[in-house]
């Protein structure tokens, strides 16, 4: 060492120019700070520094240190560097054992770099000489001497400032060399040592040192205290104990042994951790700092630390990447469903629009409507694969409250963030594929309606400033793509529904089910029953049975679960090592399922009198509904049974009083509608049914049975008549048609205006059938009533009758 202090004054000082810039290489330092005249080693971590510092010992040149900004970068800029520096002398260069290498430099100027005139090698910067502004002797004369006094008191504590140092520093009369050579004999800060270091006033770089040195004063006191009372247990204690005694001493001037304390400075480091926008942050620290005024035991230090929880740890602005790649959408919605073509285009257009308009665009709000297993929530699963996002679930069947879905106020006991925030703390994102289920389950009491909170939620207008009870801060949903599945729209609020871009997902034809079957299911529960090496098939005819005497649905789901019934039972005989069927027909699924749950339903086989086929569609499809109408000796009246609902009784008067308005047409006498009732009848009684669907099958059969014209059983229709025997159009068409379809019924009439309803149709079931479109009830009737019996109507036969009866007892005198 002593070698490499004398080689300090072999080497001179930089002469500047003309301009006042001197030019020499530079050494960055990584959180060191050299100042004037202090003698210091640095590391030398890269080769182009080695090199620098060898050329500068080689021609004896002074070098610039200077403290990085951050990491050192492969290329420096001025950016990366603190533009004060220190002209440094290199006196010796040293190989640590380790073979790192250390130079042992000494300060001499401070210099303000202004340009890197050389890159390659080593960097060679120019740099500005920074003069010392200095100040009269009287002025410093007392900062002076207050420093000397608090330096020479901190020597006292601090036994690494050696007696040289402090001698040094007393024969000194410069204030600001004074102050360069306590600032480099203290521990200080880096960003203390670098605001010295910028410092060119010297009273007030001296100034800055006193209250440095007064900090500490405090610090080497309290520590000499603490020493004290150790010392005084040393006496009667063990080594052990001595050391343990100093760590509660310690612990107990710092705060650290208050297990509340302890617990705050950990609140403290969630919030720095949890990167919150700047208003969250703010408002987390005002919670911290009510919760650091409190007692520890006070109610209200959980529900404060709770909160704060929560602010940490939901996600405000990390987010998954979209994957817009639209080849890989369409194969991954392709591999998990079968068909669902609307939705899956509706998907793929939603990618390409990101995809073009970035985050121009507001994500849409789906709704997918349709009856029970059609895989409404698992495609919400299959679009968050196919975005790369992340994907999650609510189920809102039977939410009553209000506060379910936004919060309770923090006013409550154990209050929390409503069921939104609670799932987007377990997204971890911002913009997951969120999927709201069964969102027409939502009931209402007093307590509010869930419904109506879910209007802010999913208004692409509000949601970006999401306002749930318990965070009372806003939160930014506009980046979740939320996906909403229902079985029926009739429950939602119109606001609600207003909201929602509805998809309609039809119920499966039975090719579509059979296909599913072969695709997906089959594998799936070969697998997770561990039938996957038996090769064990299903026959069409088998899996045809399966659907339409086991199943009674539009989805796939019981469908699967009989698969499931099938294949457990195959597992067990794999288990008992008992042979097991290669193929599964449709003659063994009685040895499997039991008898068939349900019966195959077939329209009437033979015209009848009063008896008319219509079509209706339900949760579970399409199905077909025979109409029976009987007219009896009465008063007139009407009976409907059947357990119809009050839409379709009123549909039931109003095909009645069509017949009644135009009885003249058919040679219907006036007297009939008064001398007999009307009896209304649809079977499967235990069945609600409801619907205006049902008019025009209404109509045809109560005037088959005035009238005594038989109706056509090869025909099947459905549509809404009105008083004057208007065709209205009518819903469900897709799942009506399959209906008719499997009923093997080959004359299907329906309104003109639902014409364009049969695009949705596949077109094998579109060739099975024949479609009439009809605008007036008259063309249902030249459709599907046969002419009338040649012997006339049995009950003009009667009434004739009765006339004779009448006439021969008068004429014999008889009353």
């Amino acid at each position: 060492m002593a070698t490499g202090i004398k080689d300090f004054f072999k080497i001179q000082d930089a002469v500047p120019d003309a301009n006042g810039l001197i030019e020499r290489p530079l050494i960055p330092l990584r959180g060191l700070v050299v100042f004037p005249n202090a003698v210091m080693p640095i590391d030398v971590p890269t080769p182009p520094v080695l090199s620098a510092i060898q050329i500068a010992l080689l021609k004896k040149q002074t070098v610039i240190g200077a403290a990085l900004r951050g990491p050192a970068p492969s290329l420096i800029t001025l950016d990366d560097l603190h533009p004060i520096g220190t002209e440094m002398a290199v006196g010796h260069l040293m190989r640590l054992p380790d073979d790192r290498r250390n130079a042992l430099v000494q300060g001499r100027r401070r210099v303000q770099i202004v340009e890197i005139v050389q890159s390659a090698l080593y960097p060679i910067v120019r740099a500005r000489l920074l003069d010392e502004i200095s100040a009269p002797l009287d002025e410093t004369q007392g900062i002076m001497q207050a420093v000397l006094e608090r330096f020479q008191r901190a020597a006292e504590f601090n036994s690494s400032i050696s007696e040289d140092v402090l001698a040094y520093a007393l024969d000194l009369a410069n204030p600001g060399a004074l102050a360069d050579l306590v600032a480099a004999t203290l521990t200080l800060p880096f960003d203390e040592r670098l605001r010295l270091l910028e410092t060119p006033d010297e009273n007030q770089r001296l100034q800055h040192i006193a209250d440095l040195l007064g900090q500490e004063l405090q610090m080497l006191e309290l520590k000499d205290e603490i020493s004290s009372q150790v010392q005084q247990e040393m006496d009667r204690s063990q080594r052990e104990v001595y050391l343990r005694e100093q760590m509660r001493i310690i612990q107990t001037e710092l705060g650290e042994q208050d297990f509340f304390q302890q617990e705050i400075n950990e609140v403290r480091e969630l919030i720095l951790k949890a990167e919150l926008p700047p208003e969250i942050h703010d408002k987390a620290t005002r919670e911290l700092s009510r919760l650091m005024m409190m007692p520890p035991m006070a109610p209200e230090v959980g529900m404060i630390r709770t909160y704060i929880d929560w602010l940490t740890a939901i996600p405000w602005a990390k987010q998954s990447e979209d994957n817009l790649n639209l080849a890989n959408a369409e194969r991954i919605l392709n591999a998990d469903h079968y068909g669902l073509p609307k939705v899956k285009e509706r998907i793929l257009e939603y990618i390409a629009v990101r995809k073009l308009a970035g985050s121009r665009m507001k994500s849409p709000i789906l709704c997918f409507v349709g009856p029970p297993g059609v895989g409404k929530t698992s495609l919400g699963r299959s679009i968050a694969r196919a975005l790369g996002r992340e994907f999650v679930r609510v189920s809102l069947g039977g939410v009553r409250d209000e506060a379910e879905i936004r919060g309770h106020r923090r006013t409550y006991i154990g209050a929390l963030p409503g069921r939104i925030i609670q799932t987007m703390r377990r997204a971890g994102t911002i913009n997951p594929v969120f999927v709201l289920d069964e969102v027409d389950k939502l009931g209402m009491d007093f307590r509010g309606d869930p419904s109506s909170a879910l209007l802010e939620v999913l208004d692409p207008e509000q949601n970006h400033a999401y306002s749930d009870h318990y965070l009372e801060v806003p939160y930014d949903l506009s980046k979740v793509l939320f996906i909403t599945t229902a079985n029926d729209l009739d429950p939602l609020p119109p606001a609600l529904l207003d909201r929602l871009e509805v998809i309609e997902f039809s119920g499966y034809t039975e090719e579509e089910k059979i296909a599913i079957a072969r695709h997906f299911l089959l594998p799936n529960q070969m697998e997770a029953h561990g039938l996957a090496g038996t090769k064990l098939t299903f026959e069409t005819r088998a899996l045809q049975e399966i659907i339409r005497s086991y199943t009674y649905e539009g989805g796939v789901r019981n469908l699967n679960r009989e698969i499931a019934n099938i294949a457990r039972k195959v597992a067990r005989r794999v288990a008992e090592n008992k042979p097991i069927p290669r193929r599964i027909t449709a003659a063994r699924l009685m040895d499997y399922l039991g008898p068939p749950i349900y019966t195959h339903q077939f329209a009437n086989q033979e015209d009848a009198v009063g008896l008319a086929t219509g079509l209706v569609w339900s949760y579970d499809g399409g199905d077909i509904s025979v109409i029976e109408v009987a007219i009896l000796p009465g008063k007139g009246n009407l009976t409907l049974t059947g357990q119809l609902g009050e839409v379709m009784q009123e549909s039931a008067q109003t095909a009645l009083s069509y017949v009644r308005s135009r009885a003249s047409d058919f040679d219907l006498p006036h007297d009939d509608f008064e001398n007999y009732d009307v009896h209304v009848h649809l079977p499967e009684g235990a069945v609600p049914k409801d619907g205006p669907s049902a008019g025009i099958t209404l109509a045809a059969a109560i005037l088959s049975a005035f009238t005594e014209c038989k109706i056509r059983s090869s025909f099947a229709m459905t549509g809404e008549i009105t008083l004057r025997g208007k065709v209205l159009p009518v819903g469900g068409i897709k799942e009506k048609v399959l209906a008719a379809r499997r009923a093997h019924i080959p004359n299907v009439i329906l309104s003109s205006q639902n014409k364009k309803d049969l695009v949705d149709i596949p077109p094998e079931a579109l060739k099975d059938l024949t479609f009439y479109f009809v605008d007036d009830m008259q063309q249902v009737l030249d459709r599907v009533l046969l002419p009338p019996p040649p012997e006339g109507r049995r009950r003009d036969a009667e009434r004739q009758e009765n006339e004779k009866s009448e006439e021969a007892l008068e004429a014999a005198g008889e009353p």
